[in-house]
């Protein structure tokens, strides 16, 4: 049997870039469902009052110089020592009442439990997106094998010791290397259809040019695991 954790043993970290008019909702949901029990680690870029809200609300703030998104969520996913990590956004976007359900998954054996935005319809999603986020699975799954549906939703659980023991190379494409490389290991690997809510505040990614970035890293990383 699988050692069964709780919500003592999990940490929920996000990268943050200037989202002070979400962030508060995000952590109190997070504070919510876990009564008060997760760890939430945020690593900041902003130059507004996101990482003071933060701590104010108790979450460890790493600061760092804006680097794009793979290197800022890099770091929060290296950094606890909880055994089970879940990744989330801070722009409200994705249901913290999904917690449960993903701690469950961990607790039935799987090493990855990855949110599927896409097969419930991601209605509040912007079209644009939401064609482009389905063409990301697609070409992901050509290149895999193996079909998945979501490959670069933005919330998932790992056990800790698959984060370090995968070399992480990806910035903008992380959210996609986060979800392949341990389908192509062999990684125990589940998705869960989640809700999908519209973002608070303005999008930081050009949808043109970290599209392209996107593509271009499931190709090199899908390439790199043949090769191995």
């Amino acid at each position: 049997m699988t050692e069964q954790f709780t919500f003592d043993d999990v940490a929920v970290v996000m990268g943050t870039y200037n989202e002070e008019q979400a962030i508060g909702a995000v952590l109190a949901d997070i504070d919510r469902i876990t009564d008060g029990r997760a760890e939430v680690v945020c690593v900041d870029g902003s130059d507004d009052r996101t990482p003071e809200i933060a701590r104010q609300m108790g979450a460890t703030v790493i600061e760092q110089e804006p680097q794009g998104y793979g290197v800022a969520v890099r770091e929060a996913v290296l950094t606890p020592d909880r055994p089970v990590v879940v990744t989330t956004d801070c722009d409200d976007t994705y249901p913290m009442e999904m917690l449960p359900t993903f701690l469950d998954r961990i607790n039935d054996g799987y090493d990855v439990v990855s949110g599927d935005r896409l097969s419930p319809g991601a209605t509040a999603m912007p079209t644009l997106n939401r064609y482009g986020n389905a063409a990301f699975a697609l070409l992901a799954s050509l290149l895999m094998g193996r079909r998945v549906h979501d490959t670069t939703t933005g919330m998932r659980a790992y056990r800790r010791e698959l984060l370090h023991d995968i070399d992480w190379t990806e910035n903008t494409g992380l959210s996609a290397e986060l979800l392949i490389r341990p389908l192509m290991r062999d990684y125990r690997v589940t998705e869960v259809p989640i809700p999908y809510r519209e973002r608070a505040g303005e999008t930081k990614l050009d949808p043109f040019r970290g599209g392209a970035e996107i593509a271009s890293s499931i190709v090199t990383v899908c390439l790199e695991e043949r090769l191995r």
